[in-house]
């Protein structure tokens, strides 16, 4: 191959990679970027955070959780109104985050208003498993029994979306 010829395959070889550049830079938004965030709510921004912190916990992910950790709850602050879902949420946050604390939290300030709402006692019955505290891991076990039942025919909506949590502490606390 002489010289005029290696540079002309050259010179091709390089104007196709430029229009294969600006052609991939001038596609719309790729399912693989990351939404924007700043036209959500700071409810479905807050959601958007805990699915995230919970499904990255569950790989296995600690690096990630610990940077993304901060921010869902920081999210979680800005939603003007807390119910007990989203306290639920931020308990189970602060568990991922080893903040075993926190999660007594919210347990707290749900059962404050909701006396026998069972996200309380799940978060107690989550914070004594990681304790390995088989005392409060009973006490949340029995308060939760005590209750299920009453408390599932009321029918709340958060019930409805964390069946498989609910139903999965159900089995823990009737073995």
């Amino acid at each position: 191959m002489d010289y005029k010829t290696g540079f002309t395959w050259a010179a091709a070889g390089a104007a196709i990679g430029t229009l294969v550049t600006l052609a991939v830079l001038r596609t719309p938004e790729s399912p693989a970027q990351a939404p924007d965030i700043s036209q959500m709510s700071p409810e479905e921004r807050a959601t958007r955070l805990f699915n995230r912190v919970m499904r990255l916990d569950q790989a296995g992910a600690a690096d990630s959780v610990v940077f993304f950790v901060p921010m869902a709850l920081q999210a979680y602050a800005m939603i003007p109104a807390q119910d007990a879902d989203s306290r639920y949420h931020i308990g189970l946050i602060h568990l991922v985050g080893d903040d075993a604390a926190g999660a007594l939290a919210q347990a707290d300030t749900i059962h404050l208003f909701a006396p026998a709402h069972l996200f309380a006692f799940v978060l107690r019955g989550e914070v004594a498993k990681r304790a390995h505290d088989p005392a409060a891991l009973q006490r949340a076990y029995a308060d939760f029994r005590r209750h299920e039942r009453d408390e599932r025919a009321r029918g709340r909506p958060e019930y409805q979306d964390h069946a498989a949590q609910l139903d999965a502490f159900s089995r823990e606390a009737n073995r």
